[in-house]
Parts: structure tokens; C-alpha cells; sequence
């Protein structure tokens, strides 16, 4: 039976099982939906990329599935969170092209709407290379850094090279599928990763010349210089900065305000 059929079948289930445990939601998880938008009495939240959907029931999240299904499925509860759509010790039901599954959200997720609305085709993949680097590191040590996306005029005007850029004469883009390693190899770089809007990767080895006292920029106890510099860049400039810290965790950064927080390592 086709990927399609199963889908089918465990929708018909989900149908059936959200009055049991009084689910507060319906995700489907899949690279694209063909038929009818089930008639269900709780929200139905789309994740993947190919929708020709238009339906007031329906929210779309173009989340990368490369992602992998754990790591979607705690986004998805980031931003059930959000939208008030869901609150903790609640639960939600996700159907893939070949799964069903329930979820209950044990944790929230430090999120804002401005991450969801940034969801773009870079953010998403430095976001899927960050987890991964959360999960394995580089040669199975911790790794942290700092991707800077975007307004890259303003931010090497605000920043300089405190090692030879390993980057400079090069055109590689992060949307390139083999360009993983090589980002990970430079990822114990001291410094920021500068990347432009499209992709392109800058530089990388870079220090931020901002100062968050300067700019007001006030975060939780506990976060040390490289996300102090994150915030800063991203509000003296337009750009959105990602910090992963050794001990796993990736934050999102625009407006100088977090925008994300989530661990890989932990289940939400």
C-alpha cells in the first residue's frame, strides 16, 4: 500500500481517538496533503512544504522534516504553546505519512511568534545543522557558536576578523547539501559565522563589536558573552542570530530578544 493510503487510515483513527483523550489538536506531518481537510472540532496544523491549501481551520508550518519526526514534533508543541492553542499537561495528536502518534506537552519551549514568522528556507537549515551539532558535536565533543543571518553589510560594519577567514574568496552556501561538514569543521572557531540572506557563508571567526549595555539588551541569568553578543547584533542590525551553547542549547535571537529556546537533548 501506497505511503498515501496510510495516511488515509491513520487519519480516520486520529479521528477517532481525539474525543478519547480529549486531544486539543491535529498535526499532520507530511512533504505535501492531497485530499479533503477532515472535519474535526480541534485546530489542524499542516507542517512540510507543498500545500495548495486554503482553509480558515488550517495553520501551515514550513518546518524542514529533515529535521527528523523528534525534533519537528517538539517545534510543533513550541508553537501549539505560542498560539494558545495548547497548554502544559495538554495533548495533541500527529499523524505522519505512516505514523500516528500522541503527544503531551511536558515542558514549555521559550518561544515568540517572530521565530515561526521567520521561518525561512536559511534559518531552517542553519537551524537543522545546529541541531545536529547539539546531538553529535564534532568528533563527539560539545560544540558551541553563532550563525549571524542577514543585513551582512551592517553586521561586518559591527564586527571584525579575529582569525583568518577560512571563508573569504569562497561561495559557499549553506543550502548546499555537502557544505555540513565544512560548516562543522569551523564551528570550533572562536567567533561568529556571518551569512548572508541568500545563504552565502561570509566569513566565520568573527567577533562582534556591539555592547549589550550600550543597547539595552537584558537577558535571563545565566547566559554568558556569546548570547550577550547574539542579542546585541541582532538589535543593532536586522539580523536574526542562532547561538548553540556546549551544553546543547539553541537560541534564536532578533529584535535582541530570544525569540527560541530548545534543546535537541531533551523531550518536550
Amino acid at each position: 500500500m501506497k505511503k498515501n493510503g496510510y495516511t488515509k487510515i491513520l487519519l480516520n483513527k486520529a479521528l477517532e481517538i481525539i474525543k478519547e483523550i480529549d486531544a486539543k489538536a491535529l498535526v499532520l506531518i507530511t512533504p505535501s496533503f492531497e485530499g479533503e481537510i477532515p472535519e474535526v472540532e480541534v485546530p489542524i496544523i499542516l507542517v512540510g512544504k507543498d500545500f495548495d491549501i486554503s482553509d480558515e481551520r488550517v495553520k501551515k508550518i514550513p518546518l524542514p522534516l529533515s529535521l527528523g519526526i523528534k525534533n519537528v514534533v517538539n517545534l510543533i508543541s513550541a508553537f501549539l504553546v505560542e498560539n494558545n492553542i495548547i497548554s502544559n499537561g495538554e495533548t495533541f495528536l500527529y499523524i505522519t505519512p505512516n505514523t500516528l502518534g500522541i503527544r503531551t506537552v511536558k515542558r514549555n519551549i521559550a518561544t515568540t511568534k517572530g521565530f515561526f514568522e521567520e521561518a525561512q528556507t536559511v534559518l531552517q537549515r542553519l537551524l537543522e545543522i545546529a541541531v545536529e551539532l547539539s546531538l553529535e558535536g564534532k568528533e563527539g565533543y560539545p560544540v558551541g557558536t553563532i550563525f549571524v543571518v542577514g543585513d551582512t553589510k551592517n553586521v561586518l560594519k559591527y564586527s571584525h576578523q579575529i582569525v583568518p577567514n577560512p571563508f573569504r574568496g569562497h561561495k559557499l552556501n549553506v543550502l548546499d547539501k555537502n557544505i555540513k561538514g565544512v560548516i562543522k569543521e569551523f564551528a570550533t572557531l572562536d567567533g561568529a559565522f556571518i551569512i548572508s540572506n541568500t545563504g552565502r557563508i561570509v566569513a566565520a571567526g568573527r567577533y562582534l563589536d556591539v555592547d549589550p549595555k550600550k543597547l539595552d539588551v537584558h537577558l535571563p541569568p545565566g547566559l554568558g558573552s556569546r548570547h550577550l553578543a547574539a542579542a546585541a547584533i541582532s538589535k543593532k542590525t536586522k539580523a536574526t542570530a542562532i547561538t548553540l551553547s556546549e551544553s546543547g542549547v539553541i537560541r534564536v535571537f532578533k529584535n535582541g530578544e530570544i525569540i527560541l529556546e530548545y534543546n535537541p537533548r531533551m523531550r518536550y
